[in-house]
């Protein structure tokens, strides 16, 4: 009977074994038949012309009652010293753009392209994400983050032309925003551009399409772009902004994508390579932009003692604390953020050692400084 035991509980370990290694090889394979829909799409109707004048339609945005997420400030882990003290922040406005948070699992839930505004799931995900990704930017005067009809998760991870149309119909949403907060932010305020993955991306396009040589351009303090690649050769000239290459460097242009070692990035950038650059040519082999966020500077390296604070959740990313000097960076030269060994900091680690989740918590305190050094520099040169 003990020996029976024995087979069973054997058999069980390697089940578990197979299973794991199937899903690490085949994690994309696997994702993209579970999350990429089989449904048509459906075109968007337009939103009405006045439709971001609703207070429902952000997620944050001057005058909106009741609490704001992107207001939320973490606590320092029980013993930690502030490792770098609070310099006075010169006024600014933000333009958060929050990354995918609808995440439908086919046969489970009800599948689509593009969000509906009122899914309760992806609005609880996205305040969750809101409350890790756009806090480094609280200190602003104004902060405007806009609901939109977010392209599905699964258009990240499939060829299928239905993707791209869920990713400009989210884009139209997102333009629509910007607009009416160029309308009705202070105009004396300089503005700080930033978005993470999905957010990223719509914020490429807005630079490239309705910012670069116009006389916003000239208002942009720093341009946040992360979790999304950008490629040096076929997409920063069209963005208009330099790449940030001096940590008080004002007007210029963030990327990073942080990774532990060992790095496998070929199924993210594999899609990314699928995709024409912004001047229409293929983006196959294009050095990407990496900057690192504890230096301020492209191409960076800094010791994890140079890490004024990361922001390391609990289980469920609702809530964390503060820790400094827990992971250091470099850019390699494929242009990957390195972090070094892989961190126990939850379950949202993605296969190839992928801290895609983690790409703004890991530098919450460095990412601070630098808005608050960035804007600065703009002030005292304009």
């Amino acid at each position: 009977m003990v020996r029976k035991f024995l087979y069973v509980v054997a058999a069980l370990v390697v089940l578990v074994l197979v299973g794991a290694l199937v899903l690490r090889s085949w994690w994309w394979e696997l994702s993209e038949y579970t999350l990429v829909p089989e449904t048509e799409f459906i075109e968007s109707a337009p939103l009405a012309a006045d439709a971001y004048a609703d207070p429902a339609m952000w997620f944050a945005r001057p005058g909106k009652p009741g609490t704001d997420p992107a207001r939320w400030q973490p606590e320092w882990a029980e013993g930690k010293a502030l490792a770098q003290p609070d310099a006075e922040t010169p006024a600014y406005a933000v333009f958060f753009i929050h990354p995918t948070s609808y995440i439908p699992i086919k046969y489970v839930n009800d599948m689509r392209w593009n969000a509906r505004l009122d899914d309760a799931d992806a609005n609880r995900q996205a305040l969750l994400f809101i409350k890790g990704m756009a806090t480094p930017f609280n200190r602003a005067a104004d902060i405007w983050i806009p609901r939109y009809r977010q392209a599905v998760f699964g258009s990240f991870l499939t060829a299928d032309p239905k993707a791209d149309r869920a990713l400009d119909a989210a884009y139209a949403d997102v333009e629509q925003a910007f607009y009416y907060f160029l309308d009705h932010a202070d105009p004396k305020l300089p503005i700080v551009l930033a978005g993470h993955s999905q957010g990223a991306l719509h914020l490429q396009r807005l630079l490239a399409r309705r910012i670069a040589g116009t006389p916003v351009e000239q208002r942009i303090a720093a341009a946040y772009s992360i979790g999304w690649p950008v490629s040096l050769e076929h997409d920063l000239p069209a963005l208009g902004l330099p790449a940030c290459t001096a940590a008080d460097q004002p007007g210029c242009v963030m990327s990073w994508l942080s990774f532990a070692e060992p790095a496998d990035p070929g199924q993210m950038l594999g899609h990314y390579a699928r995709k024409k650059g912004f001047d229409g040519k293929d983006r196959t082999g294009s050095p990407i932009l990496c900057t690192n966020p504890l230096t301020g500077t492209k191409d960076g390296v800094a010791a994890a003692e140079a890490n004024p604070g990361s922001l390391v959740p609990d289980v469920d990313l609702d809530s964390g604390e503060l820790v400094p000097g827990i992971v250091g960076a470099r850019c390699d030269a494929n242009g990957l953020l390195l972090v070094g060994v892989p961190l126990e900091l939850g379950t949202y680690v993605l296969p190839g050692n992928n801290y895609h989740v983690y790409d703004v918590p890991l530098f919450w305190r460095s990412l601070q400084l630098d808005v608050a050094r960035r804007v600065g520099a703009w002030q005292a040169a304009n």
